[in-house]
């Protein structure tokens, strides 16, 4: 759709070289405008590039990244024709297909990106996107006239999304297929005339012609919007089919041997991580709200008795009005080893009924996890309208225990502030409630409740010679929770610290921080 009437042959302007536009420009997709093929010498061609792709395939398994192919295109441009082609000279088993249509009543009682981000292939498997996260937004401006605003909001989430993906090293191939207004009448045409093709044209085809130049500005405005580096559209010519079919394998093939390079150049390819064991704060002001935290309060067991009730039922009078506005709340508990996160959690959750809601306590990750980005497996979590998650730990272990053990390189770390801060965004834009605890204790209380633990039996269990390496690092791990309050506190998922050291008076502070957030969303609405 990106192009004018065919007469002569035509397409966009290709991208120029440089990546630099003017301001408020931005770059062009590539256009490959693909000679017709006799027969034979489209065999000749494929018989190579079949080889080539299987040979892809099988380094693609020892890559530590994976491919998502996103094919669209208007309306006849052989959408379906391409993938099924690419079915056949691929090895099935190193490929996921998806197709998404519109979205079910579970996929819209949460995020927009929840059904994408959880259907993503492994790292070592091809990703191929018969629908994709394209697919209902250009439905719904062929349904109606989209607001360009409304539009240019989801258009901004696909863009952090993707470039999300891209900067952990996936390649993220867009082919958009074209056809102009006269060809794609003129194969409608050729295809309804024949009684085995007939069925292929739909009374909704014929509606996307008569409007093709209103879909054809939508088309352009998303591939402008959404054409970054990491995630690039390339526009190929779909006249000729035998052509087309060759161009979008031959892409891939060339997009991957330059994804390869270029990682090589970056040295990702083998690169370890590296721990920051001394670690200097990126943003002060974060660790000097930590430590000037007063952790003197205390509260007796009579007045914790009393006020404990009054919170726990105004708590569950806000999370049953969230309910009726059918908004979910996530909960996000951090803090110190032996803070008191669990016996938190026990009391906010004996608040809530227990169809409601569903804690997920969060250790290292598992192999298939390991395969993902490392904002899968938490996407895979995130509650549906009107329910309630609650976090024992979460996505913030990438700026604290990954940074500081070297289990992510330094930019992964550095890059994942601005990326969770995005993921919540992206919660709360659906109109979920975040609620995030940093629940923060001295150094010797912490040593004293690790003694403790390890003189009572039933308590054993929760200390390990972990806890006590980690304790070793506290110096390190105060900087990146400094830097992690600091960056990641926004006006969407603010952090409440809450003075630990008495564990009545945090318990109490948690119920009372969770009412008053959650009621302060609602009353915002």
């Amino acid at each position: 759709m990106p192009t004018a009437k065919k007469t002569p042959r035509s397409s966009p302007a290709p991208a120029k070289k440089s990546a630099k536009t003017g301001a408020g420009r931005r770059a062009k997709p590539e256009t490959i405008d693909p000679p017709r093929l006799a027969k034979k010498a489209y065999e000749a061609r494929l018989a190579v590039l079949r080889e080539q792709l299987v040979r892809l395939q099988v380094e693609l398994k020892e890559l530590p990244f994976k491919v998502l192919l996103i094919v669209a295109g208007v309306a006849g441009a052989g959408r379906g024709e391409v993938l099924n082609a690419l079915g056949g000279w691929l090895d099935p088993r190193g490929t996921e297909t998806f197709s998404f249509r519109a979205p079910s009543e579970e996929d819209k009682r949460r995020p927009f990106l929840w059904r994408f981000w959880r259907s993503l292939p492994p790292r070592g498997k091809i990703g191929i996107y018969a629908g994709s996260w394209y697919t209902e937004t250009l439905a719904e401006e062929a349904r109606s006239k989209k607001d360009l605003k409304a539009l240019d909001r989801d258009l901004e989430e696909i863009r952090r999304f993707e470039r999300a993906l891209a900067d952990n090293d996936t390649l993220v191939v867009k082919v958009w297929l074209n056809l102009d207004k006269h060809t794609q009448r003129a194969r409608f045409k050729r295809l309804e005339a024949d009684e085995h093709t007939a069925w292929r044209v739909t009374e909704e085809d014929w509606r996307h012609h008569r409007i093709y130049d209103r879909l054809e500005r939508t088309a352009l405005h998303i591939l402008s919007a959404t054409h970054q580096p990491g995630a690039a559209w390339t526009v190929i010519d779909a006249e000729d089919e035998r052509a087309r079919n060759l161009a979008v394998g031959e892409h891939l093939l060339a997009q991957f041997e330059a994804h390869k390079r270029e990682l090589a150049r970056l040295g990702r390819s083998r690169a370890p991580a590296k721990p920051d064991p001394k670690p200097k704060p990126l943003r002060p002001y974060g660790r000097r709200r930590l430590l000037g935290l007063p952790l003197d309060q205390k509260l007796s067991a009579e007045d914790y008795e009393q006020k404990r009730d009054k919170w726990l039922g105004r708590l569950n009078a806000a999370v049953r009005a969230a309910q009726k506005a059918g908004r979910a709340i996530t909960f996000v508990f951090e803090g110190w080893d032996a803070a008191g996160k669990g016996g938190a959690i026990r009391r906010l959750t004996s608040a809530i009924d227990v169809r409601d809601y569903r804690v997920y306590p969060v250790a290292k990750p598992n192999d298939e996890e390991k395969a993902h980005h490392y904002l899968w497996r938490f996407w895979r979590h995130v509650p549906s309208d009107g329910q309630v998650a609650i976090f024992d730990r979460s996505w913030y272990g990438r700026v604290l225990v990954e940074r500081l053990e070297g289990f992510c390189r330094p930019d992964e770390w550095r890059r994942a502030f601005n990326e969770l801060n995005d993921f919540e965004r992206a919660l709360t834009d659906h109109g979920q409630i975040v609620v995030k605890f940093w629940l923060h204790i001295s150094r010797e209380e912490q040593l004293a409740r690790f003694r403790a633990r390890e003189e009572v039996t039933f308590k054993s269990h929760k200390i390990n010679e972990e806890d006590w390496r980690n304790r070793r690092k506290w110096d390190a791990y105060e900087v990146a929770v400094g830097d992690m309050l600091a960056l990641t506190d926004t006006a969407h998922a603010p952090w409440h610290l809450i003075p630990a050291n008495d564990k009545r008076y945090a318990r109490l502070q948690v119920l009372r921080t969770a009412c008053r957030a959650i009621q302060a969303a609602l009353d915002r609405a």
